[in-house]
């Protein structure tokens, strides 16, 4: 009996020693990680421990409801807006509008200290698609200064289209309110012009009314155009396009949602970017993907009441807005829209038939809704327009094979500028979900990390806590 148990005892012994030979390295590699992980800063998840501005808050705050009402109701009065209608009539047709929305920046420059100019921008359309005449397509663009000397450059663009089609996009003629699509998107602008031109920025602000979209997203395509021709450095620009209805053509009433459309790939990839993008993965990671994630953490913020639903995706099927023209010429652009279209109220000549009422009419619309659209813009233009640039030049260094990975970005001139944050998340994930104040440097080394197991991004933060929107990085060598 004695001999039986030692023979077992000395079986486990036997077992046990074989067991810890077995997990010994793996146990000291885990004690690796955890030293590594102790030498670094506690991560945190991005903006955690970021505090609201007050001032942003007032922003949001003072935005109204019966602004967006009064202006969509002005804008329905005019008949038809449609790009083809009368440019002379002061009561009916696209020159009313234009008259009227650029009377209505007039007003609010009187209280922008100097800070806000005024500007009707005319071109000449020669025939096209859905141009039957050479036709004066006129943008009208209010542009808020900011008062940073070296982010003069800097600019952020918002914009709704205040042109209009009934069934038709070359009959000029008949009954296009249009109050939906896209009286919603002007007052949307409007009252965010009226608020924020109160105030002072950092980066300059453009907001604009733009013609010609129903025919083709003409005047957004000429602005686009000139800013590039100009070397303008438009680092975001947002539109918004049908965002005043809450109830859809399916039934279901939803006022708690927004949908952010942005592209993947982007439109102006050269077949080199394509190659480098392919061998990284940054197929979900373009800059406009990288803005439609910055207004869903910013805005969510700031107007808690309201769910930035991010699509993955340019624009709707068969559909395009005017953020399209900014993205093809190397611009960061995003299409704001309602997330139930009710297509009854689109594109629709003015009549019913058979108890149900055709036509983008203003009963249709809930202004209320608007407003929230226009606080969760105004939420993210102000951070944008108070933060640092987007750092330049961002990259992931490869001349090492490690499980490490290298950054290095170029750096910023902002004089109030904190230091850097690098983010990241699992390659699985659609959200930077962790983040890391590195400081005042332009190279970090995330010891631990691989490079082949996450992505990684940077963004710039001011002493107040604002932060850019996240950069990607690229390989180098």
């Amino acid at each position: 009996m004695t001999k039986r148990l030692c023979g077992r005892q000395g079986l486990a012994a036997v077992l046990l020693i074989l067991l810890a030979s077995i997990l010994a390295p793996e146990i000291l590699r885990a004690q690796q990680r955890d030293r590594r992980r102790a030498n670094r800063a506690p991560a945190s998840k991005p903006n955690s421990t970021a505090s609201l501005d007050p001032e942003i808050k007032r922003i949001v705050a003072e935005i109204d409801a019966k602004n967006t009402e009064r202006t969509v109701r002005k804008l329905v009065s005019f008949g038809t807006r449609n790009t083809l209608s009368a440019q002379d009539n002061p009561t009916r047709g696209i020159g009313a509008a234009r008259d009227f929305i650029y009377n209505e920046f007039l007003h609010i420059k009187e209280q922008s200290n100097g800070r806000l100019t005024v500007e009707r921008q005319r071109f000449e359309q020669p025939v096209a698609t859905r141009i039957p005449r050479p036709t004066p397509i006129t943008n009208v663009v209010a542009t808020l200064r900011g008062r940073q000397t070296q982010s003069q450059d800097r600019i952020y663009v918002v914009s709704g289209h205040y042109d209009s089609m009934c069934g038709s996009p070359t009959d000029g003629e008949c009954d296009a309110p249009g109050a939906n699509d896209d009286a919603s998107g002007v007052a949307a602008v409007l009252e965010m012009a009226r608020v924020m031109a109160k105030r002072e920025f950092d980066a300059t602000i453009i907001f604009m009314a733009v013609a010609g979209e129903e025919q083709g997203l003409l005047g957004a395509a000429y602005f686009a155009e000139q800013a590039k021709q100009k070397g303008l450095n438009i680092e975001a620009m947002f539109t918004n396009d049908i965002v005043g209805n809450t109830l859809g053509v399916n039934g279901v009433r939803d006022r708690r949602r927004l949908r952010v459309f942005s592209e993947g790939v982007p439109s102006d990839e050269t077949p080199e970017q394509a190659k480098l993008r392919q061998s990284v993965g940054g197929e979900n990671d373009s800059p406009a993907r990288q803005l439609a994630r910055f207004i869903k953490e910013t805005s969510e913020r700031y107007v808690p009441d309201l769910h930035v639903q991010i699509i993955y995706r340019r624009d709707r099927y068969g559909r395009g807005g005017d953020h399209i023209p900014f993205l093809e010429r190397g611009f960061a652009a995003v299409r704001f829209c309602e997330p139930n279209e009710n297509y009854n109220h689109q594109h629709q000549n003015v009549r019913s038939e058979k108890g149900t009422v055709y036509g983008d009419l203003p009963e249709f619309v809930d202004f209320a809704y608007i407003a929230q659209v226009a606080r969760a813009n105004a939420a993210a233009l102000a951070t944008l327009a108070r933060a640092p640039a987007a750092p330049k030049d961002v990259r992931i260094v490869t001349r090492r094979l490690t499980n490490d990975t290298d950054l290095q970005w170029a750096a910023n001139t902002e004089p109030d500028l904190a230091g850097y944050e690098i983010v990241w998340r699992d390659t699985a994930d659609s959200l930077w979900t962790n983040s890391q104040m590195v400081g005042g440097v332009t190279s970090y080394t995330m010891r631990g990390m691989s490079k082949d197991n996450y992505f990684f991004g940077v963004r710039a933060v001011d002493q107040q806590g604002h932060r850019s929107r996240v950069v990607f990085p690229r390989p180098v060598r």
